[in-house]
């Protein structure tokens, strides 16, 4: 078929799924010529009937999506992360010319980022690896956005995701994170608190329901004041909506139906196993994949609940009203821990990976769009605008002040629920994270001790030059 529309588009996207269609219906809003390609003929019908009236044309032949874009072309890929990926980037090369611009707009991972961008800079094809946060909603109203590549082909796409991006204080939540696979990575960093922070909700309900035999009506009053409060954020918000919502056909609240075995996508895991690789400890993180995956042996959990039944269910607290605010607070402290946690990795994988990523302005694109965009964003923001070398976020004096208002609380909520044999394992693994970092000299001197014993590994000595061994057992 004759292509009628040679250079009139100004953006291409492969794959019109939910999130590619609304990303270039996002650009269509704003006057922005787009077109779209898809083997599924039925996407090309959603694309352009949802954008009747605007300079939006759909395609099921890659070759005439290509032929309709304006030199440089911009092509944007949101297709599943893995050899998919490549795939399509191996139907694009020959179509492509010096000089075009592929982006990476899914979850891949960021080590396969690096590679693709290597291998197309020696072709010279510039690629970007692009994460987007915010889920169906923020792809159409407003993304947060993190594409890292090559600086100067970013400029050629810069006005239109500085148009698309959510907004806050009338600032875009999208900026130039990188080189390399710096957005990638820093895609799977904010996935990584994402799975933290939801865990903490899961087991702060679970706090209410089983410690407190709080009912949904009441969990969702609590979780609706703290998000009108300091604790206001999109997982907060949106935990609140789902306590008060009914299934239409049963009339019975529809979390209540729900199968407890949670499922992923990996990112969560890859931040675990990156932050291992960069000695970067993310405990809370850590410990949140892990309890996705031990959520999953269901009939196993089942034979335990019934082995060893847990007889103290309800009796967290006679007064629910002065637990509720301690609770607030502990949540407030593993929260930042959580953050902290995070920036940290960002900054120590700046050093090794030569990203020089500015934490602050990471920060400021969070604060709208994404999904863990929340009130404290701000107090990060603000931390690291105060000191862009910050090496992490506890030294700065204004979360000093938070962290040791909240400390109490968070400790006597922790011992409480661990009294009672509740599994509060993020809010533990932040406390214990938090009580380690601050120790000025840990008994980790007796595991080098022991390595040295048992496999001649050698250790250092205080205020002396040098590396030693010692017999042990001689």
């Amino acid at each position: 078929m004759e292509n009628t529309h040679n250079g009139q588009y100004q953006f291409g996207m492969i794959g019109l799924g939910t999130m590619g269609r609304n990303l270039l219906l996002n650009m269509a809003d704003y006057g922005v010529a787009v077109a779209g390609y898809d083997k599924n003929a039925d996407q090309i019908s959603l694309l352009e009937k949802a954008g009747e009236g605007k300079k939006v044309k759909g395609f099921t032949d890659l070759g005439q999506l290509v032929q309709s874009l304006k030199a440089p072309r911009a092509v944007m890929m949101l297709v599943p992360a893995g050899p998919i990926v490549d795939s399509v980037i191996a139907d694009l090369k020959p179509l492509l010319e010096k000089g075009d611009l592929i982006i990476d707009g899914g979850n891949s991972k960021f080590t396969d980022t690096e590679r693709r961008a290597v291998e197309l800079e020696n072709i010279g094809l510039h690629f970007f690896g692009m994460g987007i946060s915010g889920g169906e909603e923020g792809a159409r109203r407003g993304p947060s956005m993190m594409p890292g590549g090559d600086k100067d082909a970013y400029q050629h796409v810069k006005p239109i995701f500085d148009k698309i991006a959510a907004k806050v204080n009338g600032e875009p939540c999208v900026t130039y994170i990188g080189p390399g696979a710096s957005g990638h990575f820093v895609k799977m960093v904010h996935n990584g608190i994402e799975y933290a922070i939801m865990q903490l909700l899961a087991e702060t309900y679970d706090l209410m329901k089983n410690g407190l035999q709080m009912n949904n009506e009441a969990i969702h009053t609590v979780f609706k004041d703290w998000n009108d409060g300091r604790l206001h954020s999109f997982l907060m918000e949106i935990t609140r909506d789902i306590f008060a919502f009914k299934d239409p056909n049963t009339s019975q609240y529809l979390l209540d139906e729900i199968k407890d075995e949670a499922k992923s996508k990996g990112t969560g895991k890859w931040t675990s196993q990156f932050a291992m690789d960069l000695q970067s400890p993310t405990p809370a993180i850590d410990v949140a994949v892990s309890m996705r995956d031990l959520s999953k042996y269901k009939s196993l959990r089942v034979q335990l609940a019934e082995k060893y039944p847990n007889d103290k269910l309800g009796k967290l607290a006679n007064d629910s009203a002065g637990y509720l605010t301690q609770l607030e607070e502990a949540f407030y402290f593993a929260m930042t821990v959580i953050y902290a946690q995070g920036m940290h990795l960002l900054y120590l994988a700046s050093i090794e990976y030569k990203y020089e990523l500015h934490l602050a302005e990471i920060a400021k694109i969070w604060r709208g769009g994404c999904i863990i965009r929340s009130k404290f964003l701000e107090d990060i923001y603000a931390a690291f605008n105060r000191n862009e070398e910050l090496e992490h976020l506890f030294l700065d004096d204004n979360v000093k002040i938070s962290i040791k208002a909240n400390l109490n609380s968070a400790r006597s909520i922790i011992t409480g629920a661990m009294q009672q044999g509740f599994s509060v394992p993020v809010f533990s693994a932040s406390l214990n994270y938090f009580d380690a970092l601050r120790t000025g000299r840990m008994p980790t001197n007796l595991i080098q001790a022991q390595r040295d014993y048992f496999g001649a590994h050698t250790y250092e000595l205080i205020g002396k030059e040098g590396v030693f061994h010692t017999k042990w057992n001689a």
